[in-house]
Protein backbone atom coordinates (compact mmCIF):
# COMPACT_ATOMS: atom_id res chain seq x y z
CA UNK A 1 0.00 0.00 0.00
CA UNK A 2 0.99 3.24 -0.35
CA UNK A 3 2.11 5.79 2.53
CA UNK A 4 -0.23 8.58 2.91
CA UNK A 5 0.91 12.11 3.63
CA UNK A 6 0.72 11.96 7.32
CA UNK A 7 0.86 9.26 9.60
CA UNK A 8 -2.58 9.29 11.74
CA UNK A 9 -1.55 9.73 15.68
CA UNK A 10 -3.76 8.14 18.12
CA UNK A 11 -2.88 9.33 21.68
CA UNK A 12 -4.16 6.44 23.49
CA UNK A 13 -5.73 7.78 26.64
CA UNK A 14 -7.30 4.49 27.65
CA UNK A 15 -8.81 4.20 31.25
CA UNK A 16 -5.19 7.04 31.95
CA UNK A 17 -8.18 8.83 33.58
CA UNK A 18 -8.24 6.34 36.32
CA UNK A 19 -11.88 6.61 36.33
CA UNK A 20 -12.33 10.89 36.33
CA UNK A 21 -13.98 12.79 33.71
CA UNK A 22 -12.03 15.92 34.81
CA UNK A 23 -8.83 13.85 34.20
CA UNK A 24 -9.97 12.53 31.27
CA UNK A 25 -10.84 16.28 29.70
CA UNK A 26 -7.12 17.55 30.84
CA UNK A 27 -5.98 14.29 28.16
CA UNK A 28 -7.67 15.26 25.85
CA UNK A 29 -6.31 18.63 26.23
CA UNK A 30 -3.18 16.94 26.42
CA UNK A 31 -2.93 15.30 23.14
CA UNK A 32 -4.22 18.66 21.29
CA UNK A 33 -0.97 20.65 22.51
CA UNK A 34 1.17 17.33 21.84
CA UNK A 35 -0.04 17.63 18.28
CA UNK A 36 -2.33 14.26 18.01
CA UNK A 37 -5.26 13.61 15.24
CA UNK A 38 -6.88 11.41 17.30
CA UNK A 39 -7.62 11.03 21.23
CA UNK A 40 -8.85 7.86 21.97
CA UNK A 41 -10.56 6.24 24.90
CA UNK A 42 -12.27 2.82 26.16
CA UNK A 43 -15.58 1.91 26.93
CA UNK A 44 -16.91 -1.21 28.48
CA UNK A 45 -19.03 -2.34 30.90
CA UNK A 46 -16.83 -4.70 33.51
CA UNK A 47 -19.75 -7.19 34.38
CA UNK A 48 -19.64 -7.74 30.68
CA UNK A 49 -16.12 -8.39 29.89
CA UNK A 50 -15.14 -10.07 32.85
CA UNK A 51 -16.03 -12.67 35.19
CA UNK A 52 -15.12 -11.90 39.29
CA UNK A 53 -12.28 -15.67 38.70
CA UNK A 54 -10.72 -13.97 35.89
CA UNK A 55 -7.23 -12.92 37.56
CA UNK A 56 -5.28 -9.79 36.87
CA UNK A 57 -2.60 -9.74 34.25
CA UNK A 58 0.91 -8.93 36.23
CA UNK A 59 1.01 -5.32 34.08
CA UNK A 60 -1.82 -4.76 35.91
CA UNK A 61 -0.97 -5.72 39.78
CA UNK A 62 1.23 -2.85 39.76
CA UNK A 63 0.62 -0.17 42.83
CA UNK A 64 -3.37 -2.13 42.12
CA UNK A 65 -5.70 -3.32 45.18
CA UNK A 66 -7.87 -4.99 42.65
CA UNK A 67 -9.19 -8.14 43.82
CA UNK A 68 -9.57 -9.46 40.11
CA UNK A 69 -9.93 -7.63 36.60
CA UNK A 70 -13.50 -7.19 37.16
CA UNK A 71 -13.11 -5.38 40.28
CA UNK A 72 -10.42 -3.02 38.38
CA UNK A 73 -12.27 -2.33 35.33
CA UNK A 74 -15.03 -1.39 37.77
CA UNK A 75 -12.99 2.03 39.35
CA UNK A 76 -12.05 2.87 35.45
CA UNK A 77 -15.22 2.76 33.67
CA UNK A 78 -16.96 5.80 32.37
CA UNK A 79 -20.93 6.61 31.75
CA UNK A 80 -22.29 6.75 28.71
CA UNK A 81 -23.49 10.79 30.03
CA UNK A 82 -19.53 11.41 30.34
CA UNK A 83 -18.46 9.68 27.02
CA UNK A 84 -21.63 12.48 25.80
CA UNK A 85 -19.35 15.18 27.58
CA UNK A 86 -15.77 13.96 26.41
CA UNK A 87 -17.31 13.31 22.39
CA UNK A 88 -18.20 17.26 22.69
CA UNK A 89 -15.39 18.26 24.14
CA UNK A 90 -13.65 17.19 21.35
CA UNK A 91 -15.63 18.33 19.08
CA UNK A 92 -15.13 21.51 20.12
CA UNK A 93 -11.54 21.07 20.48
CA UNK A 94 -11.60 20.03 17.03
CA UNK A 95 -9.52 16.98 17.46
CA UNK A 96 -11.15 13.81 16.70
CA UNK A 97 -12.78 11.36 19.53
CA UNK A 98 -12.60 7.79 18.99
CA UNK A 99 -13.29 4.88 21.96
CA UNK A 100 -12.90 1.29 21.93
CA UNK A 101 -15.51 -0.72 22.75
CA UNK A 102 -14.33 -4.20 25.09
CA UNK A 103 -17.93 -5.78 24.53
CA UNK A 104 -21.00 -5.38 21.81
CA UNK A 105 -23.18 -3.12 24.04
CA UNK A 106 -20.53 -0.79 24.24
CA UNK A 107 -20.64 -1.18 20.90
CA UNK A 108 -24.21 0.01 20.33
CA UNK A 109 -23.25 2.44 23.33
CA UNK A 110 -20.59 4.03 20.64
CA UNK A 111 -22.72 4.05 17.87
CA UNK A 112 -24.50 6.75 19.25
CA UNK A 113 -21.67 9.15 19.25
CA UNK A 114 -21.10 8.95 15.59
CA UNK A 115 -17.53 8.27 15.21
CA UNK A 116 -15.93 8.01 11.92
CA UNK A 117 -14.28 4.73 12.38
CA UNK A 118 -14.10 2.00 15.02
CA UNK A 119 -11.17 0.43 16.95
CA UNK A 120 -11.25 -3.47 17.72
CA UNK A 121 -8.49 -3.98 20.33
CA UNK A 122 -6.15 -6.82 20.44
CA UNK A 123 -8.32 -8.70 22.97
CA UNK A 124 -11.19 -9.05 20.74
CA UNK A 125 -9.80 -10.29 17.70
CA UNK A 126 -11.01 -14.26 18.07
CA UNK A 127 -14.54 -12.68 19.31
CA UNK A 128 -16.71 -13.45 16.28
CA UNK A 129 -19.81 -12.16 17.47
CA UNK A 130 -18.14 -9.06 18.57
CA UNK A 131 -16.07 -8.83 14.97
CA UNK A 132 -19.58 -9.60 13.21
CA UNK A 133 -21.01 -6.33 14.79
CA UNK A 134 -18.55 -4.16 14.05
CA UNK A 135 -17.80 -5.36 10.08
CA UNK A 136 -21.91 -4.86 9.96
CA UNK A 137 -21.15 -0.92 10.19
CA UNK A 138 -19.03 -0.67 7.37
CA UNK A 139 -16.93 1.87 8.33
CA UNK A 140 -13.33 2.43 8.65
CA UNK A 141 -11.44 -0.40 11.24
CA UNK A 142 -8.71 -0.30 13.17
CA UNK A 143 -7.41 -3.68 14.23
CA UNK A 144 -4.55 -4.33 16.80
CA UNK A 145 -3.11 -7.85 16.46
CA UNK A 146 -1.47 -7.89 19.48
CA UNK A 147 -1.15 -11.77 20.53
CA UNK A 148 -1.46 -12.86 17.01
CA UNK A 149 -0.60 -15.26 14.56
CA UNK A 150 -0.71 -14.22 11.00
CA UNK A 151 -3.63 -16.68 10.43
CA UNK A 152 -5.49 -15.35 13.63
CA UNK A 153 -4.99 -11.94 11.50
CA UNK A 154 -6.44 -13.38 8.68
CA UNK A 155 -9.73 -14.76 10.27
CA UNK A 156 -10.90 -11.73 11.72
CA UNK A 157 -9.67 -10.21 8.34
CA UNK A 158 -12.10 -12.88 6.88
CA UNK A 159 -15.21 -12.39 9.44
CA UNK A 160 -14.91 -8.55 9.05
CA UNK A 161 -15.40 -8.75 5.49
CA UNK A 162 -18.12 -11.62 5.21
CA UNK A 163 -19.89 -9.32 7.91
CA UNK A 164 -20.09 -6.42 5.06
CA UNK A 165 -17.20 -4.31 5.65
CA UNK A 166 -14.79 -3.73 2.24
CA UNK A 167 -10.99 -4.65 2.85
CA UNK A 168 -10.20 -1.67 1.99
CA UNK A 169 -12.04 0.30 4.99
CA UNK A 170 -9.67 -2.04 7.38
CA UNK A 171 -6.47 -0.97 8.63
CA UNK A 172 -3.74 -3.44 11.35
CA UNK A 173 -1.73 -2.30 13.95
CA UNK A 174 1.08 -4.73 14.73
CA UNK A 175 1.01 -4.78 18.56
CA UNK A 176 3.29 -6.06 21.40
CA UNK A 177 0.64 -6.80 24.28
CA UNK A 178 3.33 -6.40 26.94
CA UNK A 179 3.71 -3.14 29.21
CA UNK A 180 5.84 -2.12 28.96
CA UNK A 181 6.74 -4.67 25.96
CA UNK A 182 10.61 -5.77 25.82
CA UNK A 183 12.27 -4.41 22.47
CA UNK A 184 13.47 -7.58 21.76
CA UNK A 185 9.94 -8.77 21.10
CA UNK A 186 9.32 -5.57 18.73
CA UNK A 187 9.69 -7.22 15.56
CA UNK A 188 8.62 -4.14 13.63
CA UNK A 189 9.40 -6.44 10.51
CA UNK A 190 6.06 -8.37 11.25
CA UNK A 191 4.70 -4.99 10.48
CA UNK A 192 5.80 -5.45 6.51
CA UNK A 193 4.49 -8.74 6.56
CA UNK A 194 0.87 -8.19 7.61
CA UNK A 195 0.89 -5.26 4.57
CA UNK A 196 2.48 -7.48 2.35
CA UNK A 197 0.23 -10.81 3.13
CA UNK A 198 -3.08 -8.83 3.62
CA UNK A 199 -2.89 -6.01 1.26
CA UNK A 200 -4.07 -3.90 4.18
CA UNK A 201 -2.81 -0.44 5.35
CA UNK A 202 -0.76 -1.05 8.41
CA UNK A 203 0.33 1.11 11.27
CA UNK A 204 2.15 0.33 15.10
CA UNK A 205 0.31 -0.01 18.54
CA UNK A 206 3.46 1.10 20.64
CA UNK A 207 3.95 -0.40 24.16
CA UNK A 208 7.73 0.15 24.51
CA UNK A 209 9.33 2.92 26.77
CA UNK A 210 10.01 5.96 24.88
CA UNK A 211 9.50 7.22 21.12
CA UNK A 212 12.32 5.02 19.38
CA UNK A 213 10.31 2.60 18.39
CA UNK A 214 7.27 4.45 17.06
CA UNK A 215 9.08 6.55 15.10
CA UNK A 216 11.16 3.81 14.12
CA UNK A 217 7.82 2.52 12.53
CA UNK A 218 6.96 5.53 10.36
CA UNK A 219 10.28 5.44 8.70
CA UNK A 220 9.36 1.50 8.24
CA UNK A 221 5.83 2.26 6.38
CA UNK A 222 3.43 2.92 9.46
CA UNK A 223 0.34 4.61 8.13
CA UNK A 224 -0.69 4.77 11.88
CA UNK A 225 0.95 5.08 15.44
CA UNK A 226 -0.65 4.78 18.37
CA UNK A 227 0.64 5.53 21.83
CA UNK A 228 -0.77 5.52 25.47
CA UNK A 229 -1.00 8.96 26.98
CA UNK A 230 -0.84 9.88 30.30
CA UNK A 231 -0.21 13.03 32.71
CA UNK A 232 1.85 11.46 35.21
CA UNK A 233 3.77 8.27 34.86
CA UNK A 234 3.70 7.88 38.45
CA UNK A 235 -0.30 7.66 39.06
CA UNK A 236 -1.90 4.12 40.26
CA UNK A 237 -3.21 2.17 37.27
CA UNK A 238 -2.66 -0.08 34.55
CA UNK A 239 -1.18 1.84 31.83
CA UNK A 240 0.65 4.86 33.07
CA UNK A 241 4.05 3.33 33.41
CA UNK A 242 4.02 2.24 29.63
CA UNK A 243 2.47 5.70 28.28
CA UNK A 244 4.26 8.68 27.36
CA UNK A 245 3.36 12.54 29.77
CA UNK A 246 2.36 15.15 27.53
CA UNK A 247 5.75 16.50 26.57
CA UNK A 248 7.31 13.24 25.78
CA UNK A 249 4.17 12.59 23.44
CA UNK A 250 5.12 16.27 21.63
CA UNK A 251 8.52 15.18 20.86
CA UNK A 252 7.03 11.77 19.51
CA UNK A 253 4.97 13.43 17.37
CA UNK A 254 7.45 16.59 16.02
CA UNK A 255 9.81 13.30 15.50
CA UNK A 256 6.88 11.61 13.34
CA UNK A 257 6.59 14.76 11.23
CA UNK A 258 10.59 15.03 11.04
CA UNK A 259 10.42 11.31 9.60
CA UNK A 260 7.92 11.44 7.12
CA UNK A 261 9.73 14.37 5.66
CA UNK A 262 12.71 12.88 5.20
CA UNK A 263 11.10 9.39 3.76
CA UNK A 264 11.00 11.00 -0.04
CA UNK A 265 10.37 9.43 -2.81
CA UNK A 266 13.34 7.15 -3.34
CA UNK A 267 14.47 8.80 -6.47
CA UNK A 268 18.34 9.29 -5.89
CA UNK A 269 19.10 12.69 -7.24
CA UNK A 270 21.40 15.77 -6.70
CA UNK A 271 18.97 18.22 -3.80
CA UNK A 272 18.52 21.89 -4.30
CA UNK A 273 20.15 22.59 -0.94
CA UNK A 274 23.31 20.44 -1.75
CA UNK A 275 23.70 21.39 -5.55
CA UNK A 276 25.90 24.96 -4.04
CA UNK A 277 28.55 22.81 -2.38
CA UNK A 278 29.51 20.75 -5.55
CA UNK A 279 31.53 23.36 -6.59
CA UNK A 280 33.05 23.54 -3.45
CA UNK A 281 33.50 20.26 -2.37
CA UNK A 282 34.27 18.23 -5.34
CA UNK A 283 38.20 17.66 -6.22
CA UNK A 284 39.56 19.11 -9.67
CA UNK A 285 42.81 18.54 -11.52
CA UNK A 286 45.80 20.90 -10.80
CA UNK A 287 49.77 20.21 -10.99
CA UNK A 288 50.77 18.54 -7.95
CA UNK A 289 54.24 20.59 -8.64
CA UNK A 290 55.29 22.87 -11.65
CA UNK A 291 55.08 21.35 -15.22
CA UNK A 292 56.49 22.12 -18.70
CA UNK A 293 54.82 23.45 -21.98
CA UNK A 294 54.74 20.19 -23.46
CA UNK A 295 55.56 18.31 -20.52
CA UNK A 296 53.68 14.34 -20.76
CA UNK A 297 51.01 15.03 -17.85
CA UNK A 298 51.77 11.73 -15.39
CA UNK A 299 49.85 10.76 -11.73
CA UNK A 300 53.58 12.47 -11.23
CA UNK A 301 53.00 15.96 -11.51
CA UNK A 302 49.29 16.25 -11.13
CA UNK A 303 46.89 15.49 -8.64
CA UNK A 304 43.03 16.12 -7.34
CA UNK A 305 42.52 19.14 -5.14
CA UNK A 306 39.11 20.86 -4.06
CA UNK A 307 39.64 24.34 -6.74
CA UNK A 308 37.74 27.23 -8.07
CA UNK A 309 38.53 25.84 -11.74
CA UNK A 310 39.92 23.32 -13.91
CA UNK A 311 39.11 19.85 -15.08
CA UNK A 312 37.01 17.71 -12.50
CA UNK A 313 38.51 14.30 -10.96
CA UNK A 314 35.72 12.41 -12.97
CA UNK A 315 38.05 13.55 -16.50
CA UNK A 316 41.57 12.03 -14.72
CA UNK A 317 42.04 9.14 -17.48
CA UNK A 318 41.37 11.62 -20.41
CA UNK A 319 44.19 14.09 -18.75
CA UNK A 320 46.98 11.48 -18.07
CA UNK A 321 49.41 11.13 -21.06
CA UNK A 322 48.33 14.81 -22.50
CA UNK A 323 50.80 16.76 -23.20
CA UNK A 324 50.81 20.19 -20.82
CA UNK A 325 49.92 22.95 -23.17
CA UNK A 326 51.30 25.23 -21.29
CA UNK A 327 53.33 26.02 -18.26
CA UNK A 328 51.86 25.19 -14.77
CA UNK A 329 51.94 26.48 -11.60
CA UNK A 330 52.04 24.07 -8.63
CA UNK A 331 48.09 23.82 -7.62
CA UNK A 332 47.14 25.57 -10.79
CA UNK A 333 43.95 23.89 -12.27
CA UNK A 334 45.02 21.95 -15.13
CA UNK A 335 42.57 23.16 -18.38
Amino acid sequence: MNKPLSTLVIAEAGVNHNGNIDMALKLVDAAIHAGADIVKFQTFDASSVATENINLAEYQTRGAQNKNQLDMLKGFQLSHDEHLVISQYCRNRNIEFLSTAFDISSIEQLILLNMKRMKIPSGEITNIPYLRRIGKLKVPIILSSGMCRLREIEDAISILEQSGVQRNLISVLHCTSEYPAPMSEVNLLAMKNISKAFNVDVGYSDHTIGIAIATAAVAMGAHIIEKHLTLDKRLPGPDHQASLEPTEFKEMVKAIRCVELAIGDGVKRITASESKNIELVRKRIVASRPIQKGELLTEYNITTKRACKGAWAIEWDDWIGQRASKGFATDEAII
